[in-house]
């Protein structure tokens, strides 16, 4: 398994590099720490190109840094990618590479331990064709060492499926448990359906139940795996209310609105970043 990291040094290519290194513990994973620099232009005089190297070497050192703060159980090496779109470098990296997961931090200057998205991280979140995995602000300094428990939204929109066998795999690939969350915002409830309010209920429990029984038939014999209810006035409030611990990761699909096989932040799964102080793997729509 592949873990590329996109770096920067910044607070958030910190937090990036922790969490990269407590998924590849977790996964026996290996990890590529990639840093992306604008191509040298084309017929540059010899200012630019003084300028090009000092940057190169700029981002060598900050490489060399980052790898150095890392535990020797860890397989690491640290690429130097060009292009003009950091967010498309990334991509071609991960790509190039087979990564399994991009690893990115957010912008940082957020409340601690709450996600904020700066515009490479946005871009990455509406374009990757592989699973996002973005780090809480703080996460270099507060976070765990590996994953306790694997956390995942459920729900019956296109794109659940794979988001469904991606934890499943990875659960069992880490083997740690799986939580399966069935989210139920009353004020979000779409007012034309009117469905009362404890009829709503028990279909998100019975969603989670049917969840869980499909989830024990794919999982080896007691594995450990749970299904809850969250429920609030908003998705915000539903995702607080849940129990949160050190370790514990979210893992969400993508929007209806993405392309296949490409990954697009949805506005539930933007709310519940918000709401949560846990890394949040996002996880691309399949073909359907």
């Amino acid at each position: 398994m592949k873990l590329l990291v996109a770096y920067i040094a910044t607070s958030g290519g910190e937090d990036a590099v922790a969490l990269g290194a407590c998924l590849a513990r977790t996964f026996d994973a290996e990890l590529e720490i990639c840093i992306v620099i604008p191509p040298e232009p084309a017929g540059a005089d010899d200012a630019v190109e003084r300028l090009s190297d000092a940057l190169d070497s700029a981002a060598r050192r900050w490489l060399d840094e980052a790898a150095a703060r890392l535990p020797d159980d860890i397989e690491t090496t640290t690429t130097i990618a060009e292009h003009a779109n950091p967010a498309e470098g990334l991509i071609i990296e991960a790509r190039r590479t087979s990564s399994d997961i991009l690893v990115i931090g957010g912008a940082g200057g957020g409340i601690s331990g709450r996600h904020t998205l700066g515009t490479v991280v946005n871009d990455i979140l509406h374009s990757s064709p592989i699973p996002v995995a973005v780090a809480p602000p703080g996460f270099a300094h507060l976070g765990a060492d590996e994953v306790r428990e694997i956390t995942v939204t459920i729900g019956d929109r296109p794109g659940a499926p794979l988001l469904f066998e991606t934890a499943i795999r990875s659960g069992i690939r880490a083997h740690r448990p799986i939580r399966l969350v069935s989210i139920l915002a009353i004020d979000d409830m779409q007012p034309w359906r009117n469905v009362p309010e404890d009829t709503a209920i028990e279909s998100a429990r019975a969603h989670a139940q049917r969840a869980l029984d499909e989830a024990r038939t794919q999982l080896p014999e007691n594995f450990p795996v749970t299904s809850t209810v969250a429920q609030g006035s908003t998705i915000e409030e539903a995702v607080e209310a849940l129990e949160w611990h050190d370790g514990d990761v979210v893992m969400v699909g993508s929007s209806r609105l993405a392309a296949p096989n490409t990954l697009f932040l949805g506005s539930t799964a933007a709310k519940i970043l918000r709401a949560v102080s846990v890394p949040m793997i996002v996880v691309p729509k399949g073909t359907d």
